[in-house]
Protein backbone atom coordinates (compact mmCIF):
# COMPACT_ATOMS: atom_id res chain seq x y z
CA UNK A 1 0.00 0.00 0.00
CA UNK A 2 1.28 3.45 -0.92
CA UNK A 3 -0.11 6.41 0.97
CA UNK A 4 -0.08 10.00 -0.19
CA UNK A 5 -1.05 12.76 2.21
CA UNK A 6 -2.11 16.19 1.04
CA UNK A 7 -4.00 19.30 2.08
CA UNK A 8 -1.59 20.88 4.54
CA UNK A 9 -0.93 24.60 4.59
CA UNK A 10 -0.61 27.79 6.59
CA UNK A 11 -3.65 28.87 8.57
CA UNK A 12 -4.43 31.16 11.47
CA UNK A 13 -5.39 30.09 14.97
CA UNK A 14 -9.09 29.27 15.11
CA UNK A 15 -9.27 28.30 11.45
CA UNK A 16 -10.23 24.91 10.03
CA UNK A 17 -8.33 22.69 7.64
CA UNK A 18 -8.90 19.24 6.16
CA UNK A 19 -6.02 16.97 5.25
CA UNK A 20 -6.43 13.86 3.12
CA UNK A 21 -4.58 10.63 2.58
CA UNK A 22 -5.13 8.55 -0.54
CA UNK A 23 -4.10 4.90 -0.72
CA UNK A 24 -2.81 3.15 -3.81
CA UNK A 25 -2.35 -0.56 -4.31
CA UNK A 26 -3.66 -3.29 -2.07
CA UNK A 27 -7.07 -3.57 -0.39
CA UNK A 28 -7.53 -0.24 1.35
CA UNK A 29 -10.76 -1.27 3.05
CA UNK A 30 -8.97 -4.08 4.89
CA UNK A 31 -6.77 -1.67 6.85
CA UNK A 32 -7.33 0.46 9.86
CA UNK A 33 -5.88 3.91 9.34
CA UNK A 34 -4.24 6.41 11.59
CA UNK A 35 -3.00 9.99 11.65
CA UNK A 36 0.16 10.93 13.51
CA UNK A 37 2.00 14.22 13.70
CA UNK A 38 5.52 15.37 14.36
CA UNK A 39 6.29 18.86 15.54
CA UNK A 40 9.78 20.34 15.16
CA UNK A 41 12.12 18.83 17.72
CA UNK A 42 9.53 16.39 19.01
CA UNK A 43 8.73 12.74 18.52
CA UNK A 44 5.94 11.55 16.26
CA UNK A 45 2.65 11.53 18.20
CA UNK A 46 -0.72 9.84 17.73
CA UNK A 47 -3.59 12.03 16.57
CA UNK A 48 -6.48 9.80 15.50
CA UNK A 49 -7.33 6.37 14.16
CA UNK A 50 -10.25 4.73 12.41
CA UNK A 51 -11.19 1.09 11.93
CA UNK A 52 -11.32 -0.54 8.52
CA UNK A 53 -15.10 -0.15 8.31
CA UNK A 54 -15.11 3.34 9.78
CA UNK A 55 -17.34 2.30 12.67
CA UNK A 56 -14.73 2.89 15.36
CA UNK A 57 -12.49 5.88 15.99
CA UNK A 58 -9.88 6.90 18.55
CA UNK A 59 -8.46 10.33 19.32
CA UNK A 60 -5.62 11.81 21.29
CA UNK A 61 -6.87 13.86 24.22
CA UNK A 62 -5.29 16.98 22.77
CA UNK A 63 -7.53 16.90 19.69
CA UNK A 64 -10.79 15.42 21.02
CA UNK A 65 -13.74 17.60 20.14
CA UNK A 66 -11.74 19.54 17.53
CA UNK A 67 -10.56 16.92 15.03
CA UNK A 68 -12.59 14.31 13.17
CA UNK A 69 -11.19 11.35 11.29
CA UNK A 70 -13.25 9.76 8.53
CA UNK A 71 -12.79 7.50 5.55
CA UNK A 72 -14.29 6.85 2.15
CA UNK A 73 -13.48 3.29 1.15
CA UNK A 74 -14.89 3.81 -2.33
CA UNK A 75 -12.32 6.56 -2.87
CA UNK A 76 -9.48 4.83 -0.96
CA UNK A 77 -9.12 7.98 1.09
CA UNK A 78 -9.13 9.06 4.71
CA UNK A 79 -9.60 12.56 6.00
CA UNK A 80 -8.73 14.54 9.07
CA UNK A 81 -11.00 17.51 9.61
CA UNK A 82 -9.27 19.93 11.96
CA UNK A 83 -11.28 22.71 13.57
CA UNK A 84 -10.36 25.40 16.08
CA UNK A 85 -6.72 25.00 15.19
CA UNK A 86 -4.09 26.12 17.68
CA UNK A 87 -0.42 27.02 17.17
CA UNK A 88 0.49 23.84 19.04
CA UNK A 89 -1.15 21.83 16.24
CA UNK A 90 1.71 22.91 13.97
CA UNK A 91 3.40 19.75 12.71
CA UNK A 92 3.92 17.44 9.80
CA UNK A 93 0.92 15.13 9.64
CA UNK A 94 1.45 11.53 8.57
CA UNK A 95 -1.10 8.89 7.65
CA UNK A 96 -0.54 5.21 8.28
CA UNK A 97 -2.20 1.87 7.56
CA UNK A 98 -2.24 -1.20 9.76
CA UNK A 99 -4.35 -4.02 11.17
CA UNK A 100 -5.87 -2.14 14.13
CA UNK A 101 -7.02 1.43 14.88
CA UNK A 102 -4.50 2.04 17.63
CA UNK A 103 -2.37 4.81 19.07
CA UNK A 104 0.63 2.48 18.91
CA UNK A 105 3.09 3.79 16.34
CA UNK A 106 4.72 0.40 15.79
CA UNK A 107 1.44 -1.29 14.85
CA UNK A 108 1.22 0.40 11.47
CA UNK A 109 2.70 -1.23 8.40
CA UNK A 110 2.64 1.57 5.85
CA UNK A 111 3.28 5.31 6.11
CA UNK A 112 2.66 8.29 3.88
CA UNK A 113 5.19 11.05 3.27
CA UNK A 114 3.51 13.66 5.44
CA UNK A 115 1.84 17.01 4.84
CA UNK A 116 2.84 20.13 6.74
CA UNK A 117 0.35 22.14 8.76
CA UNK A 118 1.37 25.48 10.21
CA UNK A 119 -0.93 27.41 12.53
CA UNK A 120 0.00 31.01 13.17
CA UNK A 121 -1.11 32.86 16.29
Amino acid sequence: VQLQASGGGLVQAGDSLRVSCKAYGSTFSAYAMGWFRQAPGKERAFVAAISSSGSSTEYADSVKGRFTISRDNAQNTIYLQMNSLKPEDTAVYYCAAGPLPTFLYGSYYYWGQGTEVTVSS
